[in-house]
């Protein structure tokens, strides 16, 4: 879900208007509820820019962030103003390089608690920190509390200050590099995006991380909608372009290679049949259903994407459109064990149920 619209005001606010969303951190969703938006002093103070709407974090750019735990903020408070060396100035960004650490599947805020760190905006390292980000300014600071949603399981952290869910910890914001809006990019840069989600989809699913991986799949996913309807404009004139040359033409200038319309098909159809996996590991088949049959439509051929539709409509017990899907499977590949085994179980399934209501006609007419 995205982010809901945190509090946009120049000058000096201390109450946030009590706005909430759902996260995802590795265990599941959460609810997130902005408490407080504290505002501070930017040590460049004759800059009009600091004062705008429109400085704040975009995606890409690389932000200098600092998460504190409840315990631990008080002691932290006046640790900024203290130390001239901590001063926050937009002249230190150029500085400022990305620090590489992985998601942990215990933790609920995946950013390292109680010390500067710099991360990149839009790569999903830690949704609740980036959903703040997203609307703060340098200076500034947001309250947040943390909670399951719904019967979501507990969540417990590696580090013992985190202790279990609900979780308050504040967010500070101190300096930040330019980034950009998905609409300012070009194409070549979105294709990077869309390839490094796509990536970063894959490495956490096969870490365990299902839902982190279904939140890469879906960031792609919507990097690819304004490159779609590029596509679509030159399908209507029956062209197949050269997308370094035709669509983008810094593209070309960088020599980096820009899908044609058919490799974009390919890969937003395997995008749809990933994220169905995960939705049929979190269990949400009706999801999973959905995503899967997006992608058959894209991708005619992709075995994996029938398998998965066959497995969706199954739990769904839609039977009729599981052998459907599980005999075009077939097609593909004849004597695909798995698919010759989903298909036995679909047509025994079928055989129990109508067996079921026979008796249940039999009884009733007798």
């Amino acid at each position: 879900m995205e982010p809901a619209q945190l509090q946009e005001t120049c000058g000096d606010h201390n109450e946030a208007d009590g706005t909430s969303w759902v996260s995802v951190c590795p265990r599941g969703p959460c609810r997130v509820q902005t408490k407080q938006i504290h505002k501070q002093t930017v040590s460049d103070p004759g800059n009009a820019a600091s004062c705008s709407s429109d400085y704040c974090p975009k995606l890409g750019s690389l932000c200098q962030v600092r998460v504190l735990l409840k315990a631990d903020a008080g002691e932290s408070e006046g640790s900024v103003s203290e130390k001239k060396d901590e001063e926050m100035s937009v002249s230190d960004v150029t500085e400022l390089v990305a620090a590489p650490f992985l998601r942990c599947p215990d933790m609920v805020l995946q950013v390292p608690a109680g010390d500067w760190t710099t991360l990149r905006l839009g790569e999903g390292q830690c949704d609740i920190t980036e959903a703040c980000l997203e609307r703060m300014r340098p200076g500034e600071k947001c309250e947040i509390q943390v909670t399951p949603l719904g019967n979501a399981q507990e969540v417990s952290s590696t580090l013992p200050s985190e202790g279990i869910l609900p979780l308050c910890a504040t967010v500070e914001l101190r300096a930040f590099t330019q980034g950009k809006e998905s609409w300012e990019m070009s194409t070549s840069e979105k294709w990077e995006w869309v390839k490094s989600h796509k990536e970063r989809g894959g490495v956490r699913f096969r870490s365990g991380d299902v839902w982190g991986a279904a939140d890469s799949y879906s960031r792609a996913l919507k990097l690819l909608i304004p490159l779609c309807s590029l596509f679509r404009q030159v399908e209507k004139q029956g062209e197949e372009p050269d997308m370094e040359g035709q669509i983008d033409t810094d593209a070309a200038d960088e020599k980096l290679h820009i899908p044609s319309v058919g490799e974009l098909r390919i890969i937003k159809a395997e995008l749809h049949s990933n994220m169905s996996l995960c939705q049929l590991k979190l269990n949400q088949p009706q999801r999973a259903k959905t995503s899967a049959a997006k992608a058959t439509q894209l991708d005619p051929g992709a075995a994996k994407a029938w398998y998965r539709l066959g497995l969706a409509c199954q739990s769904l017990n839609e039977l009729d459109e599981a052998k459907g899907a599980f005999r075009k499977l077939l097609e593909m590949q004849p004597d695909l064990p798995a698919a010759v085994k989903a298909l036995k179980d679909v047509i025994s399934k079928e055989k129990q149920r109508n067996a079921q209501l026979g008796l249940r006609l039999s009884k009733m007419f007798n």
